[in-house]
């Protein structure tokens, strides 16, 4: 410690886990410079005049979280245009929003829904039928894309995409047909997602300078939860460097508030090595900062090793060309020491995969290139003790929260028991990170994915693991902030609040240590800073939060709804001219009385509650209807 010298900002009187087994709790931390200069003697600094002091009230203050797995250069270029279920707590409320939405949005421009959320969040337990979309939005088009499972159009989409009673099934979907042979709106993902991939492509983009809008509210939403850093993990028509221009421009003016090291997916099938090959003269791993860096290659390195994950539908069987390709990629990228990451769900897969690395690190030894699969839900020991063998890690994400009741059906719940299994990993050594796999097959929402290691519970609340496969609350942070922090590289420099690391912290709305079990999936962050800087701030500390900024386009749902489980934000609906429902009778009414119809209404608001406790000022956090 050195007092002499003059932090830039000091948050003290709080109740900081610094995740530092020297030092676990402290109640003061000092910054200088973006990094973290004093932790628990904050008080002993100097203090000048630019120095801020924040009064944390008693507040838990947590490293900042980092997801391993995202995709949210993606993600941020439509989030604007998107409406958000993640969280809704009834379909009705999923419904109306759509309707409301569908009223707001031009001629030429669509309503759509891009996952993120699970049937069985709904208070109704259902998916919405095609008769119900229809009804909500009968001239604008509107597509729903549930997982990567199936997709929802309109009858109006339908006409914008063209899919007539003479579309053929693509190669990589089903077009659902009526008796007639006309398309009913229902998109199958069999054998996988391609078609849900080129319907979403179908559908109008932003102009650029409105993308670096979406971006930059997208960011924010993710400060919101407490995210301050994370690895995007590539994505499917995601070209390098084109659709990086974005957030490289972002990145140039200063206007990030999420540290992001980026992965490059395989670029066009049976052209893999050559596309890699061209990355490679453009950019390279470690080139950037702290705050955007390239990570390496993945998730997908080659189109014939695609382990698609849809537990609606039998394992997919790769093809017998899987090896060949698979190995010339994989050498490629080990001669060059580039690191690697590879999606892989079923252990049929994953054991053939390792053949290829084993085969690899034989001729060019991996040691050294930081390798690692991603997903691993039905990861076997024996493939788990080959990975340790070959140095690799696993990042793992929350999709059995979205998906398990779907996984339960079709294999039962000893094989559910552990998907993935996490304490096995964890004994053996492994290197593991936390995430989400946001935006399409889960929620971007790290509390959710929290929740989900702790409890072992989907978001629709069936337990699915033993509680040897479920961590301490402890063990879930550490692999979602010092976890995750391998899988870019970044071991030591973030993760925890520790001398000499990025002053990257969050304070929450909850005390995630101790708040009852079901409350950990609605936390949020009332504080969050990055590299010393304020970039999110609420209730309290509301004073410190930066300018704001305008939503662009004006008719954007994220203008009204926001984001993660908001139903509707009441103030911003006023502005916005949105009429509010008023309850209406109905045979649950007749039968229960309307507080019981009320309560199934809202059974699942309790999980967002911190989010509308400020709209009344007296902490009411029910909805008008």
């Amino acid at each position: 410690m050195n007092a002499s010298l003059v932090p830039d900002l000091i948050l003290h009187n709080g109740r900081i886990t610094t995740l530092d087994a020297k030092n676990p709790e402290a109640s003061n931390l000092a910054i200088k410079d973006g990094r973290i200069v004093g932790v628990g003697d904050a008080e002993v600094y100097q203090r000048g005049p630019n120095t801020k002091v924040v009064d944390l009230q008693g507040r838990r203050v947590i490293p900042g979280l980092n997801d391993s797995h995202m995709h949210v250069i993606r993600g941020g270029l439509s989030y604007n245009l998107e409406l958000r279920w993640d969280g809704v707590p009834s379909l009705a409320d999923g419904l109306r929003m759509l309707k409301e939405q569908a009223r707001r949005t031009p001629p030429g421009q669509w309503v759509r829904v891009i996952g993120g959320w699970s049937e069985f969040q709904f208070a109704e337990r259902r998916m919405p039928t095609l008769d119900e979309i229809n009804a909500v939005s009968p001239e604008t088009p509107v597509f729903v894309l549930h997982l990567y499972c199936r997709g929802m159009l309109n009858q109006a989409a339908l006409r914008a995409c063209g899919y007539t009673k003479d579309t053929p099934n693509p190669p990589a979907g089903e077009i659902q047909r009526d008796g007639n042979g006309n398309p009913t709106g229902l998109l199958i993902a069999r054998p996988n997602a391609g078609i849900l991939y080129a319907t979403v492509g179908k559908q109008p983009k932003l102009p650029p300078e409105q993308q670096m809008n979406s971006s930059r509210h997208f960011m924010r939403e993710l400060n919101r939860l407490g995210l301050t850093s994370l690895v995007d993990a590539g994505g499917g028509s995601q070209i390098y460097p084109d659709d990086y221009a974005i957030i490289e421009e972002l990145h140039k003016r200063g206007e990030m508030t999420v540290r992001m090291a980026y992965n490059i997916f395989t670029q066009k099938p049976k052209q893999e090595k050559e596309d890699f090959l061209r990355c490679m003269t453009l950019t390279g791993p470690g080139k950037g900062d702290d705050f955007y860096r390239c990570n390496g290659a993945g998730e997908m390195l080659v189109y014939s090793a695609a382990d698609f994950e849809d537990f609606l539908e039998p394992r997919p069987d790769l093809p017998s060309n899987l090896e060949k390709d698979l190995k010339e990629v994989a050498s490629l990228l080990a001669a060059n020491k580039w690191p690697f990451r590879i999606h892989a769900t079923y252990d049929e897969s994953i054991s053939r995969m390792l053949n290829v690395f084993e085969e690899v690190n034989g001729e060019i030894p991996l040691k050294g290139t930081n390798w690692f699969f991603d997903h691993c839900e039905t990861i076997s020991d024996r493939s788990l003790e080959r990975v340790k063998a070959l140095g690799g890690g696993i990042a793992i994400q929350d999709r059995m929260a979205f998906q398990g009741e779907y996984f339960l059906d079709r294999y039962g719940s000893k094989a559910a028991e552990r998907t993935p299994p996490i304490r096995k990993m964890l004994e053996l050594g492994i290197p593991v990170g936390a995430g989400t796999d946001a935006t399409r097959v889960a929620s971007y929402n790290p509390w959710v994915s929290l929740y989900w290691m702790v409890t072992g519970k989907t978001v629709g609340g069936v337990s699915i693991y033993p509680d040897q496969n479920r961590l301490s609350r402890e063990e879930a942070l550490r692999l979602y902030t010092q976890g995750s922090s391998w899988f870019s590289g970044e071991s030591g420099k973030k993760g925890a609040i520790v001398i000499g690391q990025l002053a990257d912290v969050t304070a929450l709305t909850e005390d995630y240590m101790v708040v009852a079990e079901e409350k950990i999936k609605g936390i949020e962050s009332v504080l969050t800073i990055v590299g010393g800087k304020i970039v999110y701030a609420v209730q309290e500390f509301k004073n410190l939060d930066p300018a704001p900024l305008p939503v662009l386009p004006d008719w954007s749902p994220i203008k009204v709804y926001g984001g993660y489980g908001a139903p509707l934000d009441i103030r911003k609906a006023a502005r916005a001219g949105v009429p509010m429902p008023q309850h209406q009778h109905n045979a649950e009414c007749h039968h229960h009385g309307c507080a019981h119809a009320a309560h199934q209404l809202l059974a699942g608001i309790e999980a967002a509650r911190s989010r509308y406790a400020e709209f009344w000022g007296m902490g009411c956090d029910c909805f008008a209807y």
